[in-house]
């Protein structure tokens, strides 16, 4: 339940993701991509993880993989002990309903519909009554600072109040892992700043696991652990001192 959220998460961290010789080959034309090749990773439960690279370097490629998106061509995804990748498509898609919440760069709110009713959209087909569906969105929306844009239309809010619209739309289950695709890439420095520091948070704080891909080393700075992806292959991350 969302409520979770508001009670700080214990301290131990065991792998909540594991990837195991991970790769994704598709082909174009007559030529074979090798979008990903041989990835090996482990994420800890609670952990804020930013994955770094050029574009085409694989790390949108990843995070649909650990979405269950896409299947791999070699290699497994397990999280929380399910083996996510060997899940049939409607397995997949029903597991990620309830273990993952997606923010996305381009923010995907329906332009018709207030803060308060795409924050509610992921609850849905859920068996949640009414009421407890609105105490999710509003504590949702408390959480990312937007109590008093509730019924404001994306047109009415800027693009950094957009993107935490879309960060409460994700956490609005309760999921265990939040993934974040280039989420900063549309936004000016603060909002930026913002958004990132939610993740902190979400972490650091409510103990929700974070995996973010980004091509900017300032923004891959604020999580706790970094990783970069080269044409593909993972090299060697580092972690945040302090």
């Amino acid at each position: 339940m969302i409520e979770a959220l508001l009670i700080p998460a214990p301290a131990a961290a065991p792998a909540l993701i594991r990837c195991e010789g991970l790769s994704r080959k598709y082909r174009k034309g007559d030529t074979e991509v090798v979008a990903l090749d041989d990835v090996t990773l482990e994420v800890a439960d609670g952990e804020f993880l930013a994955v770094m690279g050029p574009s085409g370097s694989g790390k949108s490629t990843l995070l649909n993989l650990l979405a269950g998106l896409d299947t791999p061509t070699a290699g497994g995804v397990v999280i929380g002990g399910a083996e996510v990748s060997a899940l049939s498509q409607a397995e997949r898609t029903a597991w990620r309903a309830a273990h993952v919440g997606f923010v996305f760069q381009t923010f995907n709110l329906i332009p018709v519909l207030t803060a308060f009713e795409n924050v509610n959209l992921p609850l849905a087909l859920t068996p949640l009554s009414r009421g407890e569906r609105r105490e999710r969105v509003a504590t949702a929306l408390a959480l990312v600072d937007l109590t008093d844009r509730a019924d404001h239309y994306p047109h009415q809010l800027s693009q950094g109040q957009e993107q935490r619209v879309g960060i409460a739309r994700a956490i609005v289950t309760d999921p265990a892992i939040v993934l974040a695709d280039e989420p900063t890439g549309n936004l000016d420095t603060d909002s930026a700043d913002e958004v990132v520091r939610l993740f902190q948070i979400l972490a650091e704080k409510f103990g929700k696991t974070v995996v973010m891909v980004t091509h900017d080393p300032r923004m891959a700075g604020a999580a706790s652990r970094r990783e970069v992806l080269e044409k593909g292959r993972l090299v060697t991350g580092c972690r945040r001192s302090g």
